[in-house]
């Protein structure tokens, strides 16, 4: 073993002995997560789907791995709660739908060429079909 190793050694093995700590899960919060929180968050999903389809990933992916942050931030965060949807705490497998879906409709709003046609077009179609659904404004 060289010199250098030897004595540098150290150095490089420091940082991996701290990386338990920096990973440590943060005190999750207690409130629900608040509108403007999912507003944040969804923005923060379509943002990596905008990047990564950019980059070149398969959409699905690209809003698979969104659909998880957003999802894991709500869990970790929030214990599952947000505000919006009552007091009970949602399932992984109910952030993820709502998270997945959530990453799309931001995807469509903030970088609609880098979402496939046929989604765009399901989006528009939800969108025109909840707008019908809402009375309107007196």
């Amino acid at each position: 073993m060289s010199l250098l190793l030897r004595r540098t050694r150290p150095l490089l093995v420091a940082p991996l002995l701290a990386m338990p700590l920096l990973l440590a899960p943060v005190a999750a919060h207690a409130a629900a997560a608040t509108s403007a929180e999912m507003a944040l968050y969804t923005r923060i999903g379509a943002v990596n789907v905008c990047i990564s389809r950019a980059a070149g990933i398969d959409f699905e992916k690209s809003v698979g791995i969104a659909g998880e942050t957003i999802a894991q931030l709500i869990l970790g965060q929030h214990k599952g709660e947000i505000q919006q949807v009552g007091a009970k705490a949602l399932t992984i497998e109910e952030l993820r739908r709502g998270a997945i879906n959530s990453a799309v409709l931001g995807a469509a709003e903030i970088c609609p060429k880098e979402v496939p046609a046929d989604v765009m077009k399901k989006v528009q179609d939800a969108i025109k079909q909840q707008g019908a659904a809402k009375p309107a404004p007196k």
